[in-house]
């Protein structure tokens, strides 16, 4: 079955949604809104604050060092809602040092004119992996079928705009028959082991936020689905093997440089948000 990119071309989107970028900005802070409000996570205001201030400071000096669009503080917010909305730590300088590789990470580390690493990833990964003092806490989300419909929903209509949606459907599908064939066939558990596993926040957030990011994901969707696969895999290994809890974010971050590799050898177009937005306005005349 092959996502057609036609669909994508042809929906519509509203004027204040022209840039779909604005679109996820909506949806992360939806749920950064949802968790305040109705996780308990009001007592986190300041780590909160002084990261979505500190990653877009850092944005904003990028902007200014690199000569980028001025549209691009859009992309630093997104970074700053994805480590709000995964990232803990109690120290301040963590939180600098965090938001600062998540930003900077995207014009000192590159390769052929592209971002390597996914900026939040990247930003998460370094400071767990340099300091005991940050971590993710996959659980803080839990697992009731409301938010899973809720995440599931709105990242769908962002994904359809960027033709991700194949990145997000090969890791879920791939994962969940791993976790099939794990926990249902060799351990003879139930399938609702499996589904827990699969309904919890942090696998949806980084399923449809993270991996898809059109910067870092490969060209083609035939390199899409391999590395999307790969990534499950990855996090599959990691979990059943090594017990890590974090996995995902560990198997993107490890897997970030077999993206270049995939375009090196399918090719295809490199995604820019100017494209997007040039091949919108001719969808339209």
């Amino acid at each position: 079955m092959r996502f057609s990119s036609s669909i994508v071309s042809n929906l519509s989107r509203p004027r204040v949604f022209k840039d779909p970028r604005l679109f996820q900005i909506t949806a992360l802070g939806s749920f950064l809104i949802f968790g305040i409000l109705q996780l308990g996570w009001h007592h986190e205001l300041t780590r909160l604050g002084a990261l979505i201030v500190l990653t877009l400071g850092f944005q904003l000096i990028a902007i200014h060092l690199f000569k980028l669009p001025k549209d691009a503080w859009k992309s630093g917010l997104i970074s700053a809602l994805g480590l709000c909305l995964l990232f803990h730590t109690s120290e301040l300088w963590i939180i600098v040092f965090a938001s600062a590789v998540a930003i900077f990470s995207k014009y000192l580390i590159r390769w052929k004119g592209k971002h390597l690493f996914n900026p939040a990833n990247i930003g998460i990964v370094l400071p767990m992996m340099l300091t005991n003092e940050a971590w993710v806490s996959p659980g803080q989300w839990g697992s009731e079928a409301m938010l899973a419909f809720f995440f599931l929903s709105a990242a769908s209509m962002v994904l359809m705009k960027v033709g991700r949606i194949d990145t997000s459907l090969t890791f879920l599908i791939t994962l969940f028959i791993l976790e099939y064939m794990r926990s249902v066939l060799y351990l003879e558990w139930g399938i609702d082991v499996v589904f827990h596993k699969m309904m919890n926040g942090s696998i949806l957030l980084f399923a449809f936020f993270m991996i898809t990011d059109p910067r870092t994901t490969p060209n083609t969707q035939k390199g899409r689905i391999l590395w999307a696969a790969l990534i499950a895999l990855a996090s599959f290994l990691l979990t059943s093997v090594f017990y890590l809890h974090t996995a995902p974010i560990w198997a993107l971050f490890l897997s970030a440089p077999v993206s270049a590799l995939i375009n090196h050898l399918y090719g295809g177009r490199d995604f820019t948000w100017k494209t997007l937005s040039l091949s919108s306005n001719k969808s339209k005349q």
